[in-house]
């Protein structure tokens, strides 16, 4: 479902993530195959710094479809952003990503808290957050870091999945999938 980026896979990618319904809503935007491979080969750099997370997220038969980063990483926290090829969006591909991901920040990575900055005008994203049971507002508990995301001209919606939240929904929902498989 996840791997770690690497630059064979950046033509694939930027393919993907060209078509006229995705590339609005990614966060580093390319306009060619080797800006897009400039940008990976920085983000990888990133990672080893400290500074970020990224995954290429793979389909059921290990196709490549987008990706899942964490951002601006400080204070064991960050800003989350995925994106997936047009043709896999709402095949569940993104909440499966999202859950393999969310689980190696928290326990593995000790991530506390992942931050869902989302453009008010990307009504499809924001629904999708507000249905996650593990999600919820940040606009009110961090409205200082509202201010500072809203401060350009493009507008955010802030949300935030806490560990603790992300922890307690998705051990009730494995305790459930247990239940129901004896």
């Amino acid at each position: 479902m996840l791997k770690h980026r690497d630059l064979h896979e950046c033509n694939e990618l930027f393919e993907l993530m060209s078509h006229p319904s995705v590339f609005p809503y990614v966060r580093h935007k390319a306009k060619s195959p080797e800006e897009f491979l400039f940008m990976t080969k920085q983000l990888i750099e990133d990672e080893k710094n400290g500074l970020a997370v990224s995954r290429t997220i793979l389909d059921d038969w290990g196709q490549v479809i987008g990706t899942i980063s964490i951002y601006d990483v400080q204070d064991n926290a960050g800003f989350l952003g995925t994106w997936l090829g047009k043709e896999f969006q709402g095949k569940g591909y993104n909440e499966k990503a999202k859950i393999a991901f969310l689980n190696e920040l928290f326990f593995e990575l000790d991530f506390n808290t992942v931050f869902l900055r989302i453009r008010v005008e990307n009504a499809r994203s924001i629904r999708a957050a507000q249905k996650l049971p593990y999600v919820m507002s940040a606009e009110e508990s961090h409205s200082a870091l509202l201010d500072e995301i809203n401060a350009g001209e493009t507008k955010f919606r802030l949300f935030k999945i806490p560990k603790d939240l992300f922890y307690l929904v998705t051990a009730h929902q494995q305790d459930e999938e247990e239940e129901q498989a004896m």
